[in-house]
This record gives C-alpha cells, structure tokens and sequence, in this order.
C-alpha cells in the first residue's frame, strides 16, 4: 500500500526544473520596488499639499493613509487571485493598472476629493507583495527561500526612492514631473514583466473559488499568528519611518532636515537586514531568528524609553530596534514558507501583508495621544516593548510547536 504523502511535502519534493530563478527574483524584485515608489508618491508631498489645498492636520493625514490602507487591504484578493492566475499575469496587470493614477495625481487632480479618488486606486501599487513572495516561493526550494523571500522584500525601499526624490524632482523640474517619472518606469516595467516574467511550469494552482479560498486561509490558524508577528516586525518599522521624525524633534529638539537624515538611516538599516533575516531562517531556523529579533526589540524599546542621552544611547537603541525589526520580517516569511501550503502561500500572504501593513498605523496614534496626555513618550515606547514581548512568548510557544510538526 503506497504511503500518503503530505501535500505540502510533495510540493517541497517536485524536482527542481530547469529555468531562471535568480532572473525571476530579480524582476519580482524591480517590480515590487517600482510599485511601491508609485504607492509611497503622496507621502512625501503631504506638507506640500497641506499648503496648496489648504487642508487641515486630519485631511492631510487622511490623504497620505487611504493609498497606504487601499495596499494593505488589497493584498489580500489580489494574493488569493495569484494563487489562481499566477505573477506572469498579476505582475504587469498591477504596473500597469498603477499607471493611471499616477498620471491622473499628476495632472488633474486639484483638490482634496480628487487627491483622494486618485489616492485610492494608487493603493493597487501596495498590493505587489502579495504577487511577489508565492511567485519567489515556488521558484526556490525550502531551503533557500528564506533569502530569495528576504531579497524580494527588500523592495520595500521603493518607499524610501520616493521619499528621497519626489519632493526634490518636484521642485527641480516641476509638480507633475515625479509622476510622470514613475508612470514611465511603470510602463517599462509592465512590458518587460510581460515578456520575460514566468511562473514555474508545476507550481501548484489552489482549487475552488476566490471566496472559498479566502475563507479556508482564514480558518487556518497560522494565518492569525504569523499576521500578528508580522504586524509587529513590519508594523513596527511602517511606525518609526512614519513617526521618528516627530518624536526626535520633540524629544530631542533636533532640526527637521536632521531627524529626516537619522530617520532614513533606520529605514535603509531595516530593509537592508531583511535578507539577513530570510538568509539567518535558512541556517538557523526563523522561530530563534524570530525570538533574537523581538527579544532585542523589547530591551531597546525599554531602554529607548528611559530617553537618555541621543548619543550614544538613543542613536544605539533605535538603529538597533531597525536591525531587529528588519530581522523580523524576514524571518516572518520564511515561516510562511515553511508552514502554509504552496498552493494558499499568495492567499496567506495576502492577509499577512495587510496586517504588517495596518499595523504600521496604531503605533503612532498611540505615540501622539500619549504624548499629547502626558508631555512624554514614556508609556507608548513601554507598550512597543509589551507588543514585542508578547510576540516573542507567541513565538516561543504556538509557533516554535507549528513549526516542528510542519
């Protein structure tokens, strides 16, 4: 009688097939780091607008957030339809799509309602990441997907591009010049994705409709955990880029320009060690990766909170709490590798994604309303360092039990 094999296991022991998968990680890559340059495109020019449209403090807020929440949320359908249709089609349709918002921010909008119409389907750009890691997923085998899945995150700088460039294009070659920037890369990007871009030949394709497969991802229970781990690691590092430059100019009394330049030095440290994190999960398994990055982060956070001296102290604590932050979300998705099915890995994604997106939003409500009760960022650094405690001791316990009998 022949022994039943798990269907996550047999899909880990398809033999390798002959292709392109530094090629496909590459352009998964690009794709996802151009896309997300046009999703972060309104970020940098919130202060701009808030002056042109005369908004005030919520309406400039709201303008920044609804592309940021429209990514998120969207992942979720849109990892759910690349289980089914694949990158191959997902990737360039996305780019493409992208594209018209873009050029209709640039050019016609001209008042709040329209910023917000335009920023709403700009959302379709965040929602790549959910495309990107299945397609990378079934390229590799499990015991290298750690790195490719930490490589193709490092896409996420495309929301640093934006903020190193758009307000200096804007004001070297004129308003609309940023956006048609980016609607031309998107457009190269889109025909090059079409033509080169392929999924491998035996992936597994998920059966049934995309409601019935939503519906049985969200009865799984590793989706709820690794979407709060992953709302903790990515959230935490969406949070600082958001909010540092405003608690280091009022807890410190630093210059905007450098609280900017501090702030861009824990962005690029974080996403530069996300690959640390997917190569560190191959070697020494993500559950003690993850234990070492949240561990680290809930000591810094402490240690951050107790606001001594910015140098060395606080320059320490935050650089160190984005090199564990960064860690953390690589480690994140190589667990998803290693626990979900490949044929629910996009729909998995899809969820994961939203949460590490929307999580990135509480903490600096959080940090502001505390500020604004108590004149001190004491208490919201102490409840990072709970948060983070809390999703070390889940990792430890559930995760480390779903990881050993995965």
């Amino acid at each position: 009688m022949p022994a039943t094999i798990h269907p996550k296991a047999a899909a880990d022991a398809v033999p390798a097939v002959r292709g392109r998968p530094a090629l496909m990680l590459a352009l998964a890559t690009i794709g996802f780091a151009v896309t997300f340059w046009a999703w972060a495109l309104l970020g940098p020019l919130g202060s701009t607008l808030h002056d042109r449209l005369q908004l005030t403090a919520f309406q400039q807020a709201l303008l920044v957030a609804v592309p940021v929440l429209v990514g998120s949320l969207g992942r979720i359908p849109v990892g759910a339809l690349t289980d089914r249709l694949g990158a191959r089609i997902m990737f360039p349709a996305a780019a493409a799509l992208t594209i018209l918002p873009v050029l209709y921010l640039g050019h016609v909008a001209d008042s709040l309602t329209a910023y917000l119409v335009g920023g709403f389907f700009l959302g379709i750009g965040g929602t790549t990441f959910a495309i990107g890691v299945p397609f990378v997923n079934a390229w590799f085998p499990p015991e290298r997907r750690g790195l490719a899945l930490g490589v193709f995150g490092a896409g996420m700088g495309g929301t640093a591009i934006a903020a190193f460039t758009t307000v200096q294009l804007s004001a070297a070659m004129g308003p609309a010049f940023p956006f048609d920037l980016v609607a031309g890369v998107l457009l190269a990007y889109a025909v090059v994705a079409w033509l080169l871009l392929r999924d491998r030949p035996d992936r597994p394709v998920a059966p049934g409709s995309l409601w019935t497969r939503l519906g049985a991802v969200l009865r799984l229970p590793a989706t709820w955990q690794l979407s709060f781990l992953y709302a903790v690691a990515f959230g935490g590092f969406v949070a600082f880029s958001v909010y540092l430059p405003t608690y280091l100019t009022s807890a410190y009394g630093l210059e905007k320009a450098d609280a900017a330049v501090r702030t861009a030095g824990f962005v690029v440290l974080a996403v530069a060690m996300r690959p640390v994190g997917g190569w560190l999960s191959d070697r020494f398994d993500a559950v003690k990766v993850l234990l070492a990055a949240y561990g680290v982060a809930t000591v810094l956070a402490v240690l951050a909170a107790l606001q001594l001296t910015l140098v060395p102290t606080g320059t320490a604590a935050f650089l160190g709490i984005a090199l564990a932050l960064g860690l953390g979300t690589g480690a994140v998705f190589a667990l998803v590798a290693r626990l979900v099915p490949a044929e629910r890995v996009g729909a998995v994604t899809g969820v994961v994604g939203a949460a590490g997106g929307l999580g990135g939003f509480f903490p600096p409500l959080v940090m502001g309303t505390v500020y604004g009760l108590t004149g001190s960022y004491l208490v919201g650094l102490l409840l990072l360092a709970l948060t983070a405690a809390g999703a070390a001791a889940l990792t430890a316990t559930a995760v480390r039990r779903r990881a050993v009998a995965a």
